[in-house]
């Protein structure tokens, strides 16, 4: 297992879990604390959970960022076996056959009889 695989798995499961941490807030600031009651003189559990969401979107995000970036630079450091399209050890030909212009073609004699 190449460590750009153990990458890849952990961004889809730390994008998964952002999914889940955003789709539990509410837009409105209520989220998972409306359930648990709603009223703002609470004490306790509501103010307690939307600084949680809150915390925890910046947390995954930011591990999210951080997480792809390293994966771009084990993909740059990689060593190359044979797998880069531009890197070829097959010489390229580079010369480019000389077009014709009308006035210059030959002109066949048979086909004008």
């Amino acid at each position: 297992m190449s460590t750009f695989t153990i990458f890849l798995a952990l961004i889809i499961i730390v994008a998964f879990l952002l999914v889940v941490v955003i789709m539990v807030q509410n837009p409105k600031g209520g989220g998972l604390s409306s359930s648990f009651g709603g009223g703002g003189q609470q004490m306790g559990g509501v103010k307690k959970t939307t600084d949680f969401l809150d915390k925890s979107t910046w947390t995954l995000a930011t591990l999210l960022l951080v997480l792809i970036l390293l994966s771009n630079v084990t993909i740059m450091d990689a060593p190359s076996a044979g797998t880069r399209v531009f890197e070829s050890d097959e010489p390229v030909n580079t010369e480019v056959p000389a077009t014709q212009t009308p006035a210059q073609q030959p002109v066949d004699t048979d086909s004008a009889q």
